[in-house]
């Protein structure tokens, strides 16, 4: 047996997708377990760029099994223009599964979705408007439409019927907009049903065979730690658990069965949307950080929020996850600074703070604690080897790992597959 699962250790935009897909190439199966087409991808691939936002990042290998399992927000709108924009592209989609169990976003959802923030006015979460949030909403109050009852034509309309009478007299009556027409509905999701029946199947039963059969398995999520429902800076956080306790109930896999850990990291912080930010820069270096990285969603186009790399944020992933190696991503991006931050502790009304806070206004005024090192000032695209890398960056690696009590696994110099250093050789 041997199952892997990578977690975002910060606000998202790690770099995760890289080290799927670089992964992957050792993984027989790759599993989406959780979140929605509100987050993707970019990886890099024979001089290609993709941007995946609900296509697991195994899509890219001949014969690698991908499986969108029970616990992600299921669109099949963004699932078949992505289906159709790799074929285009020439990437063979034959082995797609889509787990039966998982709820389907519904075009009520996009617009309760931008009713909401709207209605939120300055107290808005920064959501992106795809209805991830309303869809779970509905799935944890019993009212959610699965992919299985898309497959049902009766059971659909009844169903639909049900959930759309009520959806339109919140429109109608709270926002004060038009709702959603139910023949339209009905029929564009109907055309949708058959489209994706050939790849619908019961994905725990599956899975759990290809473990048993001893099959390499590789999970992803979408977002990150710090945008977990439950331990991320609530409410500015996402709807579903993307640590790597969401693998268990988001694909239908015991505790017992994960093998290892992968939390990715990068290089420096940066986070989309509102919310407490302790180690934004919004000075010059900032600045440099967001243009340099190219920060912008890869979904949303917004420009991200940027600062250093916040070591206490990593640890904090670190337990919840129980991580056990790092993947620094990004590296590459601080090749031409003089001087590069490192949070290493918090103080907060002059005294250290352990931990990271649940209140919002308390992080809100915590003071990170910096170390300062001095930048390499030299390209390091080209390294392969860790004992290659410029003292500077290996002293500023060597600092992130004792900070954070985690062992470093992998480096990344670069966004294309080869521009990868490998420490650890036991990941799979």
């Amino acid at each position: 047996m041997s199952t892997v699962v990578i977690v975002g250790t910060q606000w998202g935009d790690e770099g995760k997708g890289k080290i799927v897909d670089y992964l992957a190439e050792k993984a027989e199966s790759v599993v989406r377990y959780q979140g929605g087409s509100n987050a993707g991808h970019t990886v890099m691939s024979g001089g290609k760029e993709y941007k995946l936002r609900l296509m697991p990042s195994g899509i890219l290998y001949k014969g690698t099994h991908n499986i969108i399992a029970n616990g992600v927000a299921f669109n099949p709108k963004v699932f078949l223009s992505e289906l159709e924009g790799l074929k285009k592209a020439g990437v063979d989609v034959g082995n797609i599964m889509i787990s039966d169990r998982a709820h389907v976003v519904m075009p009520y959802h996009a617009m309760m979705d931008e009713c909401m923030e709207l209605h939120k006015g300055k107290n808005k979460i920064g959501t992106t408007h795809n209805g991830i949030g309303p869809c779970y909403m509905d799935r944890d109050i019993r009212t959610g439409i699965r992919v299985c009852d898309l497959m049902e034509e009766d059971v659909f309309k009844k169903k639909l019927k049900t959930v759309l009478d009520t959806k339109n007299n919140v429109m109608k009556l709270l926002y004060k907009t038009d709702g959603l027409n139910y023949e339209d509905v009905l029929e564009t999701y109907l055309g949708y049903a058959e489209r994706i029946r050939p790849y619908v199947c019961d994905t725990i039963t599956l899975l759990n065979d290809e473990i048993n059969a001893g099959r390499r398995i590789l999970f992803e999520g979408a977002q990150a730690t710090m945008l977990d429902i439950d331990y991320g800076t609530y409410p500015y956080v996402t709807a579903s658990h993307p640590v790597s306790g969401g693998v268990t109930v988001g694909a239908g896999v015991a505790p017992k069965k994960i093998d290892k850990v992968v939390g990715v990291v990068k290089a420096y912080c940066t986070r989309v949307g509102e919310g407490p930010f302790p180690t934004e820069d919004l000075g010059k270096d900032g600045n440099k950080l967001r243009e340099t990285g190219h920060e912008y969603g890869t979904v949303t186009g917004r420009p991200r929020r940027t600062g250093w790399l916040d070591a206490c944020v990593v640890k904090y992933a670190g337990i919840l996850s129980g991580i056990d190696y790092m993947a620094i991503t990004r590296l590459d991006i601080l090749d031409d600074f003089d001087e590069i931050k490192l949070c290493v502790g918090y103080e907060y009304k002059g005294k250290k703070y352990e931990g990271i806070p649940a209140s919002l206004s308390v992080l809100a005024e915590i003071k990170p604690v910096y170390e300062t090192f001095k930048g390499w000032k030299t390209s390091i695209s080209k390294i392969r080897k860790y004992e290659d890398l410029p003292e500077e960056a290996k002293a500023y690696l060597k600092r992130i790992e004792e900070v954070t009590n985690i062992k470093l696994g992998i480096v990344s110099v670069g966004p294309d597959r080869e521009e990868t250093i490998i420490i650890a050789n036991d990941i799979f």
